[in-house]
């Protein structure tokens, strides 16, 4: 398992998610979605999930956290989904159907539940083991160390741990029955900061 091995899809869609991305979101979150792609594709192969839609998932995972960003952050609804309606707008101006619109919604959604059947979802539950590593550490040995220092040297961690708690407790407070609520009282500060990729990458 290696970066070089991994190439992002060229689609339309594919190349609007990244730079819809990069134009809205810090280079830390920037990274963060990028990592949690690459970390997916990771996982896809140690899972044996040949069945990932690759364009799908990179999709999801570059703009799984759009609803963070304040022009997106909508009034009610909980971060991820307001992101994945982001995500279908984007996707309909790349010509997707709506079938294929509401599956993007759907993973941006998901990857924030508190675990997701590959049965049900498996770009999905890709995307929600991703950032449940980049995020909270979960399943922090299972992929290779050199395959992780790899990625964390391309797309370092940055400012990654306190923008991140910082979004998702202000969201938490402003909006306490969504997802967020369910993270913050979880931990994710605190979980942050313990997460081994901390210290598996470069410092800011």
């Amino acid at each position: 398992m290696h970066l070089a091995d991994i190439t992002p899809p060229t689609t339309q869609a594919a190349r609007a998610a990244y730079e819809f991305s990069a134009e809205r979101q810090s280079p830390a979150m920037l990274n963060h979605c990028i990592r949690s792609w690459l970390w997916a594709v990771g996982f896809a192969e140690l899972d044996g999930r040949d069945d990932a839609d690759r364009e799908l998932l990179y999709v999801a995972a570059l703009l799984h956290d759009l609803g963070l960003v304040e022009e997106f952050d909508n009034v009610t609804l909980s971060y991820e989904d307001a992101g994945g309606h982001v995500a279908a707008a984007l996707t309909a101006g790349a010509g997707w159907p709506a079938e294929r619109r509401q599956r993007v919604h759907d993973v941006i959604v998901r990857h924030n539940w508190p675990s997701v059947d590959p049965a049900l979802d498996v770009e999905g539950n890709l995307l929600e083991i991703a950032t449940g590593l980049d995020i909270s550490g979960f399943r922090a040995d299972d992929l290779p160390l050199a395959f992780q220092e790899e990625v964390l040297a391309a797309y370092p961690r940055l400012t990654l741990a306190a923008e991140f708690g910082a979004c998702v407790t202000d969201q938490a407070a402003r909006k306490p029955t969504t997802q967020a609520a369910r993270i913050v009282a979880n931990g994710v500060e605190r979980k942050l900061a313990a997460n081994p990729l901390e210290s598996r990458g470069p410092r800011p």
